[in-house]
């Protein structure tokens, strides 16, 4: 008997929630909450929706052949990385590849070794996400197989990758930010985040320094926090002891991500500080927890389901015409304006 195809419905059943609700999640329209999303994500997996996805093909005697998906953090995790996910491998399957993904444990990053079970006979090309290890994305090229990653280590775009890359403009919408921080008449402003966590955040780094050179404004390291990441800037007591060290507090923080905005702004909230009276702030990823939280935060909206659909594209292109010269993409992003800032 044939297995019954699992649609947004039965998800929504399942969930005791709308359609329209599930919809918004696999199409990134609308906003809902994390805890919402989570649920939805979690449906769909014990329901085999995503299975589905990427069991099915579109067209009869099309390629049967894998593409790996390689990842050191489940992007399914993220409001990017589910949408991501669903609209790059609804792609594939058109085409009639189907999509494996392998979790990267940390001792295989640090021994730049392939998951025991990849079968490099059966793939015919690669999708690295969230891996921002430069010397295993080295050792992905080295297979020679077409590849393409989303985002990767910080300076990736001046390394001679043999490889496509894919990543959301990040430079342009941080000097929106910045210059809007300084309009409304910020003067001395922090950044928040590891700059070298990734190319992004690097980048992000970039555009802050850039907006502040443009307008004559010191940089001063003393109001930012830019710890590595392993340290625990989810943990509102940490951020808080960071805070305490500052000199002072400047008159607008801009943040790497909407995670560490949030968190911050809750830092502030305990320190007494009114958000955006005293102090301003803005993230980046246009997150749905960023509309909820009070004040709404002020952030870039990132196109994560064109960003997986052209990933798509590009790899497929790849695969058909290994011999073209090598892209670095960037799709642009959004600024959206909020309460968080004056």
């Amino acid at each position: 008997m044939a297995r019954k195809r699992v649609t947004m419905q039965d998800i929504a059943d399942a969930c005791g929630l709308s359609r329209n609700t599930v919809s918004k999640i696999f199409n990134e329209r609308g906003t809902v909450s994390e805890a919402t999303r989570k649920k939805i994500t979690k449906a769909a997996q014990e329901l085999g929706y995503f299975q589905f996805l990427e069991e099915k093909t579109s067209k009869p005697g099309t390629h049967s052949q894998n593409i790996a998906l390689l990842t050191h953090s489940k992007p399914m995790n993220h409001n990017f990385g589910s949408s991501f996910i669903i609209n790059f491998t609804d792609q594939l399957c058109r085409a009639g590849y189907t999509l494996k993904m392998y979790e990267i444990s940390t001792e295989e990053l640090t021994q730049k070794k392939l998951p025991p079970h990849l079968m490099l006979e059966n793939t015919v090309g690669i999708l690295g996400i969230e891996l921002f290890d430069r010397d295993y994305l080295h050792m992905i090229c080295g297979l020679g197989l077409p590849t393409i990653f989303v985002d990767g280590y910080a300076h990736v775009n001046s390394s001679l990758l043999c490889c496509d890359l894919i990543s959301m403009e990040n430079i342009a919408s941080i000097i929106a930010l910045t210059e809007r921080l300084i309009a409304s008449g910020a003067k001395r402003i922090g950044f928040v985040g590891d700059i070298n966590h990734c190319n992004s955040f690097y980048e992000r780094w970039i555009g802050f320094c850039t907006a502040l050179g443009s307008a004559g404004l010191p940089l001063d390291h003393s109001l930012c926090i830019l710890a590595k990441d392993e340290e625990p800037y989810g943990d509102v007591d940490w951020l808080f002891a960071r805070l305490e060290e500052m000199p002072s507090i400047p008159d607008a923080f801009v943040c790497a991500n909407d995670f560490l905005a949030i968190h911050l702004m809750a830092a502030l909230k305990k320190k007494g500080l009114s958000i955006p009276a005293d102090v301003m702030v803005t993230g980046f990823d246009g997150s749905p927890e960023s509309a909820v939280v009070e004040p709404p935060l002020t952030t870039v909206q990132i196109p994560s389901a064109d960003i997986g659909r052209l990933a798509a594209d590009i790899l497929l292109d790849r695969i058909q015409n290994p011999d073209r010269p090598f892209r670095f993409t960037y799709v642009k992003t959004i600024p959206v304006w909020r309460d968080s800032i004056r």
